[in-house]
């Protein structure tokens, strides 16, 4: 079993940047893929970005294409997540999440493994 725990969230101007940080316990990142969600007030949980267990295969919502950057680093046990020119609309809570699985990490429901969560808030 996999604890997660994020950091880096904070309160940043439309433009600006953040990186979330996912820290991993009780089990090694290298055999489960990994995605951050997130969730804005009165809205469903969406997926952000996904990596596969290996660090190579990438997924990013077409809101975040070109922006947003997901990497793994096995040897810290962690995952990252590097937002660039941050909008208002990306305001959320961010969860990261690990899965077992090697498809279907663009879903919620293949993930076993949820962190608390960050609060992410964009000024206009």
């Amino acid at each position: 079993q996999v604890q997660l725990v994020e950091s880096g969230g904070g309160l940043v101007q439309a433009g600006g940047s953040l990186r979330l940080s996912c820290a991993a316990s009780g089990d090694s990142l290298s055999t489960y893929g990994m995605g951050w969600f997130r969730q804005a007030p009165g809205k469903d949980r969406e997926v952000v970005a996904a990596v596969g267990y290996s660090g190579t295969n990438k997924y990013y919502a077409d809101s975040v294409k070109g922006r947003f950057t997901i990497s793994k680093d096995i040897a810290k046990n962690m995952v990252v997540l590097q937002m660039n020119s941050l909008k208002p609309e990306d305001t959320g809570i961010y969860f990261c999440a690990a899965s077992s699985r090697y498809s279907g990490l663009d879903r919620q429901g293949s993930y076993s493994y949820w962190g608390q969560g960050t609060q992410v808030t964009v000024s206009p």
